[in-house]
């Protein structure tokens, strides 16, 4: 059962003049915010968002059958600001779940969905609207931080592909490496009409965003990005999808095996996929595989704590890393150097021993590296 507060059409977006003289609509935007046991995370990630001032906001949070008092939250910071809309249900269906009910109700030009245990970051809202003002993109891809317990950051390792981005806008055709942005749905901001029409939605479970971020890259005519940190991501939560050991992890390879679904069907109906293109989705893939089979829970980095792979299931993974190289790579695919060719190399070759027996190595070096860089 699922009780909603309705959902009103958004108010009349304010007007922006353009070079021309002639006003046009500013583009409203609708934030997406799925809430489940995050009792403790959620007021600031409500005042994080709320805090930006403007009638073409909308915020509608999903109470996915919230075991704590999340419910409560919700319903004093609606009492605040009717901005905010709460849609509940009466017990939990899960975060994929969530996402899709909510872009039905949407009513902005755009949807930003945003994790409840995260937060916006200061001036993110006027960023993302000048942005998608100035090219009306059908996504637009931001900038964020890694937030640790205790309150460090570090910058998004990946922020230069934002760099490739020209003004007017991309395709993914155009600029390839765009698909090493990351994988998560709260890193975009959608055109919701553009969204709705992929015919692609959340998946239940983890690893849910790939396919629907993939769709909408291969899609999109105009990718547009701004290089303004716009999000707070949570590192290592307790209890966090992407901080929890669990077998759900292989649900990767489902996600990465849809996408490939999909480059194949646009080849076969004629659309565009060149061999440039085909090989960066193959080696953002093999990557994401060993990100996930190498990343601990809390205390990212240290070697000895459990990964997000539980033990008895990494050879598993391991061999299902092997057989999607295998099946697709490309012909003419050339491995990247330095570690991660190596890293590549031992995958194609099905040497889980020694791959295993060099993750450690592998760790020590990356958990030595951030420790130099905040020297």
């Amino acid at each position: 059962m699922v009780g909603a507060v309705p959902i009103p059409t958004l108010p009349q977006p304010c007007k922006a003049k353009r070079d021309s003289g002639v006003e046009r609509a500013m583009p409203g935007v609708s934030v997406i915010v799925p809430v489940y046991g995050v009792a403790d995370y959620l007021p600031g990630c409500l005042d994080s968002i709320l805090s930006s001032d403007g009638d073409d906001l909308e915020v509608i949070a999903v109470d996915d059958g919230s075991p704590d008092r999340c419910a409560r939250i919700l319903e004093d910071h609606a009492a605040q600001d009717d901005r905010l809309h709460v849609v509940r249900l009466d017990h939990n269906h899960g975060q994929g779940h969530a996402r899709n009910l909510a872009l039905g109700m949407a009513a902005g030009d755009y949807v930003w969905f945003v994790d409840s245990d995260d937060m916006a970051a200061i001036g993110a809202l006027p960023a993302i609207r000048a942005a998608l003002d100035s090219s009306l993109p059908d996504m637009l891809l931001i900038d964020w931080v890694n937030w640790y317990p205790g309150g460090r950051t570090e910058p998004n390792p990946d922020s230069g592909v934002l760099s490739t981005v020209p003004d007017a806008g991309c395709t993914l055709e155009q600029q390839p490496k765009l698909i090493d942005h990351t994988m998560t749905s709260w890193s975009k901001v959608f055109r919701r009409d553009f969204l709705r029409g992929l015919d692609v939605g959340f998946a239940d479970g983890i690893h849910e965003d790939i396919v629907v971020t993939c769709a909408a890259l291969l899609e999109a005519k105009v990718i547009g990005a701004t290089d303004h940190v716009c999000y707070r991501y949570r590192r290592a939560r307790k209890g966090a999808a992407m901080a929890t050991t669990s077998h759900g992890q292989l649900a990767v390879f489902d996600s990465y095996q849809r996408v490939f679904e999909m480059l194949a069907k646009r080849a076969a109906d004629g659309s565009q996929v060149s061999d440039e293109l085909y090989a960066a989705i193959f080696q953002r893939a093999i990557w994401h595989y060993t990100n996930v089979l190498q990343s601990t829970g809390p205390g990212v980095g240290r070697v000895g704590l459990p990964g997000l792979v539980p033990r008895a299931d990494r050879k598993q993974f391991f061999e299902r890393m092997h057989e999607d190289f295998v099946r697709y790579r490309p012909p003419s695919y050339e491995h990247p150097p330095g570690a991660r060719g190596a890293k590549f190399r031992l995958i194609e070759r099905g040497a889980y021993r020694t791959y295993s027996l060099l993750e450690p190595l592998t760790q020590l070096r990356a958990a030595a590296g951030r420790l130099i860089g905040r020297g």
